[in-house]
Order: structure tokens, then sequence, then C-alpha cells
């Protein structure tokens, strides 16, 4: 199940067997000069099935939007065996239901995704990206907004890290993008990706943005490091692709995706770090780091707690609260990564009852019997 099926170079629309790996439909993409709506540090390995099964996220949401935009159509096979045959090619199709919805994110608990039918952008002509340090978190709300002002359609990634997390990536070898001189006074870091179609108007608007940014009289970065190649380019990104393996070789890390309203970013993660000391739990043979780290473009913060060693003591201090902290923001307990096993428990922190009750008659509705995915998503 690894075949692409189809591809119309005119419309982008793509349609491949659901075990087709994502880096793999990239480089089939890539002599059509398109690209994949979808970009994740997986991509060698995750296929497009349990992507649209769990409805990922990825580095440049931002510009390209959630696969429940992007895939047109689905092929599923249901619990009793009959395959649902809704692998549409149309970008418009107004005829009732829209059934291709239910299964994406439902992480294989209503049937099996078998293809995927999915519109594919056009492969941007010239690619940017900087490194901004920032002297403190507040700055980072008004420099997304005015990043999105001043480069509107070519803006593909915001990402932003603290400055805890970024000292590990350094520590630990995922590179090396700013001088020791220019993270002096820096509290937290942004990185901006731009892509478009020609060079010369993608530069001018990104040059321009950082002489706004240098000149203003309350300047809301310290400095910044501009890619001045593809290789550049590429050790930029490996820093932020590479927090999550730096915050492993650290230690053992409690991870919380979630999504919580952008202004509150730090908060969480100083709020969490707060309460763990208040237990006592803020030492070097407990809890060594507590860091944020995420998309700004779409308001998912990936909160990492870094240990010397899992114990129940840091379980229980973490849990439920950072599910209670996300629920009194009116947040979401799982952004990107979907409930699975682990967050069934947790589902009623970002959903109602009523919501909970209608999801478990959908589920019933179609898998009656309870074979598919059992003891994922709903409790």
């Amino acid at each position: 199940m690894n075949k692409v099926r189809s591809f119309d170079p005119v419309s982008g629309i793509l349609v491949a067997d659901a075990g087709c790996v994502l880096e793999s439909l990239s480089e089939y993409l890539a002599p059509h000069n398109h690209i994949m709506p979808l970009d994740l540090g997986a991509k060698g390995s995750c296929q497009i099935g349990g992507n649209v099964s769990t409805n990922a996220g990825g580095l440049r949401l931002l510009r390209y939007g959630s696969l429940h935009g992007s895939v047109l159509g689905l092929e599923v096979v249901l619990p009793d065996g009959t395959i649902l045959d809704q692998l549409s090619t149309l970008r418009k199709d107004n005829t009732g239901y829209d059934l291709k919805q239910l299964f994406i994110g439902a992480e294989g608990t209503l049937g099996i995704v078998t293809g995927v039918s999915i519109l594919t952008a056009p492969a941007p002509q010239s690619a940017s990206n900087v490194i901004l340090a920032l002297p403190k978190f507040e700055n980072v709300l008004p420099l997304f907004v005015q990043a999105k002002r001043q480069l509107s359609e070519i803006l593909s990634a915001f990402e932003f890290f603290d400055r805890e997390v970024y000292d590990l990536a350094i520590k630990h070898g995922q590179g090396r993008a700013l001088s020791e001189e220019d993270v002096e006074g820096a509290e937290c870091f942004v990185l901006m990706e731009t892509s478009g179609g020609k060079r010369e108007h993608d530069e001018e608007k990104l040059n321009q943005l950082l002489e706004t940014l240098f000149e203003s009289d309350k300047p809301l970065i310290n400095t910044g490091v501009l890619s001045q190649s593809p290789a550049q380019f590429a050790s930029m990104w490996a820093i932020r692709e590479g927090l999550t393996e730096a915050v492993s070789k650290e230690g053992k890390a409690y991870k919380y995706d979630i999504s919580v309203p952008l202004a509150k970013f730090k908060e969480v993660v100083d709020t969490t770090r707060e309460h763990l000391g208040s237990k006592g739990l803020l030492r070097d043979d407990a809890v060594k780091h507590v860091v944020g780290y995420g998309h700004v473009g779409d308001g998912n913060l990936h909160l990492n707690v870094v240990a010397a060693a899992y114990t129940p003591e840091i379980e229980a201090a973490l849990e439920p609260f950072v599910y209670e902290l996300v629920a009194s923001y009116k947040g979401s307990v799982s952004a990107e990564h979907g409930i699975g096993v682990m967050k069934t428990h947790a589902l009623h922190y970002s959903k109602s009852n009523v919501s909970i009750e209608w999801m478990k008659r959908i589920k019933q509705l179609f898998d009656p019997k309870g074979i598919m995915n059992p003891g994922k998503v709903l409790p």
C-alpha cells in the first residue's frame, strides 16, 4: 500500500495509498514543482494514512493549514469490511455530510484509511529563514503581528523556543545559529520562515521587516541571523527540529502537547515550574528543566519537563495539574498528537460531557463490536 495512484499537475491533487511515506511523496512531487502541505520531523518514516488518522499538524500549518482542509477525499475500510469510497478529487462538493472529516483525527477508531486524496501546494521558488533573539517573551506576539502584516502571504512558519531549551539544543550539538554575544540577554527566540515565488521580492519584504524591527524606538528584538545559503537555512531548521532530541538527551522528559492562547505560553511554563518548585522537586536528582517551545502560528505549545528519572512523585505533581491548567485557559490537552491511549482519562478537560457522549455514539454506530483500535481516544 505504498503506491501513488495519480497526480494532476494542473490542480495539484495527489491520490496515494495510505502506506506511502511522507518524505517519499515529497520526493515524488519535487519534479512536478509541488510539495506536500504537511512537514514533520518524522517525515522519513511516518505514513500519509497515519498522518491523516492523527490529523498531524507539523511545522508549516501556519501557511498550509490542517489536514481537515487539504484532504479532499479518503478511502476507508469500515469495521464490517465495507469499503467507504470517499476518494474525491473535487475541491468543491456540497452534497450532504462530509463523512471523510470523521476519519481525519479519529486515530483508526472508526475505520482504516487505505487511500488519500490530498491537495498539494506549488513548490516555493524561494525560501529564507531567520532566527531572532528577543529580550522578553512579551515581544513575541507584537513581533508575530508585525511579521504577518509585512510578510503576509510569504510567511510560512513562526516558531518559538525559550532560552532554556535553546541552551539544551546547543549543549547537545544541535547547531549554533547565534554567537554567544548575540544570545546574551535573550529570554527567548523566534524562527521565522518565508517561502514565495520570487527571491528578490521575498528578500525585499524580509529585509524591510528586519529594518523596521531594528530601527524601532523600542526594538522588539536584540539581534538576528538571516540564512545566506541552503546549508545555513537547513542548519537553522536543525536547531528547531532538534529540540526534542536535545531534551531526550538531557534526561527523562514528560511531554505535553497543548494548545493555549498565545499570550499564555510563558505563563504556562512558569506556572508549571513554580508548581514543581513548591513540591520541592526542582533539583538535580528530580526535575532538572521545565521548558517550552512550539508553533506560535497555530497556538501549539510543547511543554517539556525534563527529569533525572520517571517517578510516581513527579507524575503525581504534573497530573492532573497540567491538564487543569490547560482547561483554565479553555485550551486543548492534545494539540497535534492525538489522544491515543495515554490521554483518554484527560479528554474531559477539553471536551464537554455532551461532546464525549456524541463521540461515543458515533463510535458505536461505526464500530458496534469495538474492534477498531480499542482503548484509544474514548475513555
